[in-house]
Formats: structure tokens, sequence, C-alpha cells
């Protein structure tokens, strides 16, 4: 046998360096990665590991991966050295404390079985995706062509877009099935043949958002500052000193409800997730997404015709869009947003996220998403279980003061606007005056 090889230590300011797109490194239970090349062919993207270099990562190593074992083995192959013995395991300026009682938590919700999954839960609620498509069908079939056939017809395929969209995100979050494979197989399905998207623009889109959220730059879903609004109250004044105005920001909170909830209205995006899919050669993304297309074609075409199912997807689409884009954003455009200040995982994930309260139809409405702070601290614990580890969150927060957001439902809806409107004045006081 060889002997071990001796690893080279570093400092954090070493580390902190390595940041560029020439070298990246990044720390994981205090061992050193050099992942500059890694991150082209890094599973989930090249961004969202990216986002870590020159900072730790081992919260977010723990918190995305299922298998950890089984992802250092093949990380060995990057590592080239440990931190000095004489520097602390995190970062000097982080709270200690408190990154390691997060831990202790993750350790105290794992010993309560939160990751174990019902597969009863998660057949059901695909069961129920199924079975309002067959509904939808099953009206056109008897109700005919009439108005209210037509609008039945169009809430229960929107609901099953909704619905199959938040089923979608369990598989892609991992947290259905032990092995990471046979998530990534039933969340093609879903997202593919039941949503016609492909699973891997998901996936490049949503890890980054987990891993920073509402950092600027890092996180994909505040990319519409500052083209189309201005977000968050540091970014609307810096965007108001710089004397920038991309569009009229002090009436934002006006006209997000024509092009914010609206979104998914398939124009732009409908083009480009083929393109992303064709782009990256997702072929089998791209099968999956042509099977949805051309099974809701063979369904309302006989009823319909070409033009009548396009109109019909149409408004599908339009009534999806808004309830996903009212739903996905109450938890985080009313909270910070900023540039990433590598902050604790969990102030990280508290200061850009909020609750909505419990109920039998928030959950169901939002997917379970109204418990955002739980799934964002912990995305591969089963949705079915965050409320059981609520409590145990609550508590850590308060024991270092971190605010736990959680508010009625329209509550949380009007902050969105509020928040919009905040932030446009914000920038139009900078812009006048500074």
């Amino acid at each position: 046998m060889g002997s071990t090889k001796e690893l080279t230590c570093y400092t954090w300011e070493e580390v902190k360096k390595r940041c560029t797109r020439e070298e990246r490194w990044l720390v994981i239970n205090r061992k050193v990665y050099d992942i500059t090349r890694f991150v082209n062919i890094h599973p989930g993207g090249p961004r969202v590991i990216s986002h870590y270099a020159g900072q730790d990562a081992t919260d977010p190593f723990v918190a995305f991966h299922i298998d950890q074992e089984l992802v250092k083995k093949r990380m060995c192959c990057l590592l080239i050295g440990e931190l000095a013995p004489g520097e602390p395991s995190i970062e000097p300026f982080k709270d200690a404390a408190m990154v390691e009682d997060f831990r202790a938590l993750r350790t105290t919700v794992e010993q309560m079985g939160l990751f174990h999954p019902s597969k009863l839960f998660f057949f059901v609620t695909l069961l129920h995706v199924l079975l309002l498509d067959v509904l939808a069908y099953v009206t056109m079939y008897y109700g005919g062509t009439s108005l209210i056939s037509l609008l039945v017809t169009a809430l229960l395929l929107a609901t099953v877009q909704a619905q199959a969209g938040w089923l979608q995100h369990d598989f892609g979050h991992l947290s259905v099935f032990s092995r990471s494979s046979w998530n990534h197989v039933v969340h093609q399905f879903v997202i593919g043949h039941l949503k016609g998207a492909p699973a891997s623009w998901w996936n490049h889109l949503h890890f980054q958002h987990h891993a920073k959220p509402n950092c600027f730059r890092k996180d994909p879903d505040i990319n519409m500052h500052p083209l189309l609004f201005a977000l968050g109250k540091k970014l609307s004044v810096e965007l108001g000193m710089k004397k920038k105005k991309y569009m009229p920001y002090n009436h934002q909170h006006k006209y997000f409800f024509f092009i914010g909830p609206p979104a998914l209205i398939p124009v732009y995006f409908q083009w480009y997730i083929f393109y992303f899919a064709i782009r990256r050669k997702k072929w089998a993304d791209l099968a999956w997404m042509i099977s949805f297309y051309v099974r809701f074609g063979l369904c309302y075409i006989p009823f319909l015709g070409v033009s009548g199912t396009i109109a019909l997807f149409m408004v599908v689409r339009f009534i999806e869009s808004n309830w996903f884009v009212w739903v996905t954003q109450m938890n985080h455009i009313p909270m910070n947003i900023d540039y990433d200040q590598n902050k604790e995982w969990l102030s990280t994930q508290l200061q850009a996220t909020c609750n909505v309260d419990q109920s039998l139809f928030n959950d169901w409405f939002s997917g379970h998403l109204n418990f955002q702070i739980e799934h964002h601290l912990f995305p591969t614990m089963p949705r079915h279980n965050y409320w059981k580890a609520a409590p145990l969150v609550r508590s850590l927060c308060k024991k270092y003061g971190i605010e736990y957001q959680s508010k009625p439902l329209f509550t949380a809806f009007a902050d969105i606007v509020h928040s919009l409107r905040e932030s446009g004045e914000l920038w139009l006081d900078a812009y006048l005056h500074k």
C-alpha cells in the first residue's frame, strides 16, 4: 500500500483570493478543493458551485447532496489541501456558534427521520395530478365546446400545470427517492411530459437560487433587476445614484401586474426552453417535452382545431403563470436583496426568505412552499415534514435574534406590491437628489 499523501495547508486568506475565472477554490469540512476545471462538468451546472469560490461551502454541500460519501469519493481528485491547524473551520468573520448550532439542528432533524419521505404522499400527489388531467379531457369530451366547458377545462388544466410544477420541484430536489438517479428519471417525466419543460433548465436556474437566494448576479430569480424592476432597498438606491433608468421604476408596483405574473405566457419563455435544451444537447429532455405537446394536441385538436387548441394552451399558461409567480415571489421579493455578503447558511437563507401561515389550502395551493424557510434550509427534506421542523428552526432563530417571518397568504401577496413600491420610491429619490 502507498503512503498517504500529506496535504498542503492553506489559510482562509489564501482561499479567499481564489475566486476568479482563472482559479477557483472552495472549502468543505476544512478540506480545500480546486474546482477550476471541474465547474464545467459539475452535475448541478458550473454556476452554482462557482458561487462558492473562495468561500466555505460545507453547509450547501450537505444541503444539496443526499449521498455525500459518494460525492466526496468523486471529489478526491480535486483535493489539494486543508486549512492550516491554526485556522478556524469557517471564515473568521462568521458566527461559529451559530454555524455549529445549525449543524446540530440538522443532525437533530435527521435523527427525527424528517428526511425520510412518505412514498404514499408522493404517489397520491402524482395521482391527483393525473386524475385532474383526465378530468379536464372528460369535461371537454362530454361538455363539448361551450363556454362553461372551456372555462372548466382551462381551470383544471392550469391546476394540473401548477400542481405538477410543485411535484417536479420535489423530484428535482431529490426529496422523494433515496437514489439520485431515480429522482432524476421521474423529474424528467413530470416536468417534461406533464409540463413541457426541460429538467436540465430547471436544475441550472433553481439550484443557483438556493445556493445564493436574493444575491444579485448569483440568484437568477432576481435577474429582472435592473432591466425591468428595481429590487431591494440598497440596489434601488445604488441604481438611482448611478442615474440608471431602464424603466419608470417608481411605477413598477403598477406595471408588475402586466409583466410579472403573466411571465410564463408562451412567447419568450416558450421559445427559450427549446433553445436551452437544443443548445445544451439535452435530447432526453427534448423528447419528454415534445411528448407533452403531442399529447396535448392529440387530446384537444379534435375538439377545437389547431387554432382553438393553441388558444386554450395560452389561457392555461396565463392562469398557471399568475399562480406560479405570486406563490414563488411572495417569499422572496419583499425580503432583503443585495450582493453576496457570504454570511452563515442560516443567516443567508433567513434574510432572503419568509413563510406563509400553514393551512390545508395554503399547503396545497403552494405545494408546501409556504414553508419556504424550512425548504431553503433543508432543500432535500420531503415537503410533508416541513411543519415538523418549523418549531425547531423558529427556536434557533430566536436564540440568535434572526427574524423568522410568517404571514397570511394575501398579506404575502400584498407585500410583493408594497416592496416594489418602496424600492421604486427609493430609486426615484436617489435618482433625483443624489
